[in-house]
């Protein structure tokens, strides 16, 4: 099992630093698309699992 951050956000936290609607993240989170940690009714997005979104959807610019 991979370790678990430190540092978990909301979904509405992570819907703000992605530029997404909280619904786009909560349908990611129902098809197992992004990992969350659910303690009782709260559901928490570790930061390395938005910040490996991020790097895995990156496509540099073309050159020339």
């Amino acid at each position: 099992m991979a370790p678990i951050s430190k540092q978990l956000l909301t979904v509405a936290q992570v819907a703000d630093r992605l530029g997404f609607k909280q619904a786009t993240i909560r349908r990611r989170i129902l098809e197992r698309r992004l990992p969350y940690v659910k303690l009782g009714r709260a559901v928490r997005i570790p930061v390395e699992a938005v910040d490996a979104l991020i790097a895995s959807s990156y496509r540099p610019a073309l050159e020339g």
